[in-house]
């Protein structure tokens, strides 16, 4: 009896000096980076979300599209909120990498942090993927061949923003508008310098033809992402221009334009200055109806879905030769500027989603190809057709 204590009580503290020995060496090392990212131990995949924020108008509609394909697809979703500030957004990679991720898509705001993101994704073994951008070949040419040469960066999704800058400045023409008051958001951010490059190639070609009938477009005011930002950025160009008879809050997630209209509305000028912008407002019928908004582009919330598809794709190993491929996939702008226009988008678009989950599950078998044919297919039309009616 006693011999069987004391072997008991030997065999209880070998196991702790095991325990113990095993916890001091995971301790002491650092975690090898230079492999893929390790799967969760309940075996489901993980994909981080880096986005200037999930609660506005637009993120929040992103987040919903996306939460009902995680959904169906069983995967984790972890959010990262940056606000599009530069060290936020190259911050957020590293900590969705050190959360586990083994894929990541990205909402950036210059080309510039992509060479973090795509060097943090590359020493993690981690996809990565954009939405609502796409590096610019042009203009950063050496972060366009890092992505293009990476193992792990796939590509983007991203609208023709110039082309949406052309069409929604000529809603403004054709409704009588020649002095536009244009608000951006971030200095430096590509999206909206292409948006930018839009409205004046629009203004330029309504001058060229129409000579005794010019149009201006101001120099904008900047806004950030905020409502405020938005507010004072109208009241701005207000004051300056008491003949303002348009503007055009670029975008910047919904909350700029929220706060423009609210300060036209406050200038008691609903009825004076007509409103576009892009990012759709959940009021939006409602303000088509009473005049506060006279068009919008938008329904892009669908946009990170399919870098969510193509990052899950290459997760699986459904995708091979990435690396010296820069995968280009292009997504439509929807527009609107009538209560009809809205109705029929309200219809497929807000009452639903534009996807069943059998829907989403059939497109995570898509090859690129056809992922990039799906998303070019969007319209409204398209999905009243894959609803039966």
């Amino acid at each position: 009896m006693k011999n069987s204590k004391i072997k008991m009580m030997l065999a209880v503290i070998l196991s702790l000096v095991m325990v113990f020995s095993l916890a001091a060496c995971g301790g002491g090392e650092s975690a090898d980076t230079s492999e893929e990212a390790a799967a969760p131990a309940d075996g489901k995949i993980k994909i981080g979300v880096s986005i200037w924020s999930s609660t506005d108008v637009l993120g929040s509609q992103c987040k919903l599209m996306i939460d009902a394909a995680a959904e169906a697809l069983g995967v984790d979703v972890q959010y990262v909120d940056q606000g599009h500030v530069s060290e936020k957004v190259t911050a957020s990679v590293e900590q969705l990498c050190a959360a586990g991720c083994q894929g990541i898509i990205i909402c950036n705001s210059s080309d510039t942090e992509m060479a973090s993101a795509i060097k943090t994704c590359n020493d993690n073994g981690v996809y990565l993927a954009q939405f609502f951008r796409i590096i610019s070949e042009a203009n950063s040419a050496d972060i366009y061949k890092a992505a293009t040469d990476s193992p792990y960066f796939i590509g983007a999704v991203h609208e023709n923003e110039p082309e949406n800058g052309e069409k929604l400045v000529q809603i403004l023409l054709d409704k009588g508008d020649r002095n536009i008051g244009l608000i951006g958001w971030e200095q430096g951010d590509a999206t909206w310098l292409g948006r930018w490059e839009g409205y004046k190639a629009g203004v330029e070609k309504w001058n060229a033809e129409h000579p005794d009938d010019q149009a201006v477009l101001s120099e904008p005011q900047y806004a950030g992402t905020s409502s405020e930002g938005g507010s004072k950025a109208a009241e701005a160009l207000m004051s300056a221009n008491p003949d303002l008879d348009a503007l055009i809050p670029a975008g910047g997630g919904g909350d700029p334009l929220q706060g423009a209209i609210a300060a036209v509305e406050r200038a008691g000028k609903t009825a004076d200055i007509d409103i576009v912008s892009t990012d759709f407002l959940p009021d939006l019928g409602e303000r088509l109806e009473n005049g506060s908004m006279a068009g919008e582009s938008g329904g892009h919330y669908c946009d990170p879905l399919f870098a969510f598809m193509a990052v899950y794709n290459a997760i699986q190993g459904n995708y091979t030769g990435i690396e010296g491929n820069f995968e280009d996939i292009p997504f439509p702008y929807l527009y609107v500027s009538s209560p009809e226009d809205y109705a029929d988008y309200e219809k497929y678009f807000v009452d639903q989603l534009p996807y069943t989950s059998e829907e989403l599950v059939e497109m995570a078998g898509l090859d690129m190809e056809g992922l990039k044919a799906k998303a070019a297919a969007l319209s409204i039309e398209d999905a009243a057709a894959r609803s039966g009616n």
